[in-house]
């Protein structure tokens, strides 16, 4: 530190002349004032020469502004020891009228003060006892007058020192800022600052930890991108940054002098934990209020005053834009808040007005909807099926002689369907019949033999005959598979199966009639608790979607499949008069009228539905 800056050790403190004024000559004391390193010999020095050059001083006294709106002796004529406190009065008078003075006193000598003044604010004040009357007097006040300006200028030169200190910390925060504000995550931005201030001031690790509910978390660790939050290490540092919050005052070890009265136990752990040898912690804040902290940890250089405020700095800086990244966080109180106050700024102030007309027409809308009612209906899929469904099987094993109909047809009643191949069933109806013959001659010879035995013995191999030959008869007759009643063939088709083989019993057609149609619906289960049977409802179907069909439920089943992720009960309904436009297998939808309801609650129903039933199953 130079003589003109901020001397290390305070003025309270500065080191005495080698020698007295009495016993140092001039050169000796010019080249004490010339050579002065810090601001306590600077002074020394100065009020020495100024008492030396006035002549017929007894004593001077020099007082300074320590900074705290108090002034303390930067120096004392003829030494430290001597006894001055009666020149305490007129240096007091002469900062109050901030103006050079003279008071005489009793005696022959007299008290001579000037203000130190600097860019209109007073710095000091100078006062000597001198032995003199009349001119001399004026003499002195006036060699004051020029030698004040000495010191004026050593305090212009500390002010630009500090003025340039304070540009330099401004400059060091304004880039945190601009640094921590190109990330848009919390700890991304914390990191970013605690690495760039770790390598702008030497530091081998900085932390960044954020209060939240009484409870501070660490956040960001310089040069790591992630680390382990239940650690040792992280517990230590979270326990300083609570010291020294709860202090609300930065803490340092070594600590300094004005940090020497501060609680540091948790401080020394943490040196402990981390090897660290100087270490300081900050409070960050936001407004008036301590949001965090942020800990530096150097291997060997302590932290002097300098680097502190340059800490408390970044301190101040940081701490709004950390504070506003972490409720940008939050979700419910910072994303969604910020939203809404986005939102009703935009409503609220003087300017868009399209979105103020667009507000006050969605506000209309959601109170008509809220008083509104309309009809409350139950929409369902719905499937038309014919009231009766007759299946035509296979009479018996064979093979596929002839189809002529297929699905969709309209056959009438006793229309040939198929026809299965009876070759073999003819043939093996002329090997009984032959066989029948033989056993009718074999049985008139026992009769003319009067062979009664043998008579009744091929009697009775004759009706055997006889039966097996009704029994191909019968299946010859069914052979021809024929439409039990007038109606549409709604599934089957054996024209690409000539020749196939088909197995007796299996389904070959199904119809359904023309007269007589019932409709199906398929019903979520979150609406069956609103369908009754008669309850009344319309039909759209998909090929005829500008017909309008009514309906009445019939019955409401208990009967429960699974479609598309959905459990739904079948729900049968008839549409009275039937239409001939109508077909099996016809889809649509249909809507069952329940009652009148809001408008509000008919729309959101399902959600309010789901929300009962997510709540149901989370709470314990």
């Amino acid at each position: 530190m130079s003589a003109h800056g901020d001397g290390q050790r305070p003025a309270t403190e500065a080191p005495k002349l080698r020698r007295s004024v009495g016993e140092t000559d001039e050169a000796a004391l010019w080249a004490a004032f010339a050579g002065a390193d810090d601001v306590g010999t600077f002074c020394t020095a100065w009020l020495a020469l100024q008492c030396r050059l006035i002549g017929e001083t007894q004593c001077g006294l020099l007082l300074l502004q320590d900074g705290e709106a108090r002034f303390t002796p930067a120096a004392i004529w003829p030494d430290r020891a001597r006894d001055v406190t009666h020149l305490a009065r007129t240096a007091q008078k002469a900062l109050v009228e901030r103006r050079g003075l003279v008071e005489p006193r009793e005696d022959d000598r007299a008290e001579v003060a000037y203000p130190i003044e600097a860019d209109r604010r007073i710095e000091g004040v100078v006062v000597l006892e001198v032995r003199a009357r009349g001119p001399a007097l004026q003499a002195a006040l006036r060699q004051l007058h020029w030698g004040a300006g000495w010191l004026e200028a050593l305090f212009r030169r500390r002010q630009a020192h500090r003025d340039a200190d304070q540009i330099e910390r401004s400059a060091l925060a304004l880039d945190l800022v601009v640094l921590g504000g190109e990330h848009d995550r919390l700890r991304a931005a914390a990191t970013a600052i605690a690495t760039d201030l770790a390598a702008r001031l030497g530091c081998r690790r900085v932390a960044i930890g954020l209060q939240r509910r009484g409870v501070v978390r660490l956040i960001a660790l310089s040069h790591t991108a992630w680390f382990e939050a239940e650690t040792e290490t992280a517990a230590a540092l979270e326990a300083a940054m609570e010291e020294a919050l709860d202090q609300d005052l930065p803490t340092v070890l070594p600590p300094l002098p004005e940090t020497a009265r501060r609680i540091t136990v948790a401080l020394a752990d943490l040196a402990r934990a981390s090897g660290a040898r100087t270490l300081a912690v900050v409070p960050l804040t936001a407004g008036p209020r301590s949001i965090g902290a942020l800990v530096a940890e150097r291997d060997d250089e302590p932290f002097d005053r300098g680097a502190l405020q340059v800490l408390e700095t970044a301190g101040h800086a940081i701490g709004p834009l950390l504070a506003a990244k972490a409720r940008e966080d939050r979700l419910v109180s910072g994303r969604i808040v910020n939203a809404l106050s986005d939102a009703a700024r935009a409503v609220l102030g003087p300017r868009r007005p399209a979105l103020k007309l667009a507000a006050a027409t969605a506000l209309a809308a959601v109170a008509w909807l809220s008083l509104a009612t309309a009809e409350f209906r139950v929409t369902a899929r719905a499937v038309i099926e014919g009231s009766v469904q007759r299946a035509a099987v296979a009479p018996f094993d064979g093979f596929v002689a002839a189809a002529p109909i297929r699905a969709g047809d309209i056959v009438e009643e006793g229309e040939v369907l198929a026809r299965l191949d009876d070759r073999e069933l003819r043939l093996e109806a002329a090997r009984w019949r032959a066989e029948r013959e033989q056993q009718l001659l074999r049985y008139q010879e026992a009769i003319g033999r009067q062979d009664r035995a043998q008579a009744r013995i091929l009697a009775a191999q004759i009706r055997q005959t006889e039966a097996q030959i009704a029994l191909i008869e019968g299946k010859l007759e069914r052979a021809a598979i024929r439409a039990p009643f007038r109606g549409v063939v709604i599934s089957g088709d054996l024209s690409q199966q000539l020749g196939a083989p088909v197995e007796m019993g299996r389904v070959l057609f199904e119809i359904a009639p023309l007269d007589a149609f019932r409709v199906v619906l398929k019903v979520d289960e979150r609406d069956l608790r609103y369908v009754r049977q008669g309850q009344q409802g319309r039909l759209v179907l998909t090929g005829l979607a500008t017909d309008v069909f009514p309906l009445a439920v019939t019955k409401v089943t208990s009967v429960a499949t699974a479609e598309e992720g959905r459990n739904v009960f079948r729900v049968e309904a008839d549409l009275g008069a039937a239409d001939p436009r109508l077909r099996p297998g016809m889809e649509g939808v249909a809507k069952l009228t329940v009652e009148d309801r809001a408008l509000v609650w008919i729309w959101t129903r399902s959600l309010l539905d789901w929300l009962r039933l997510s709540l149901w199953g989370w709470l314990p």
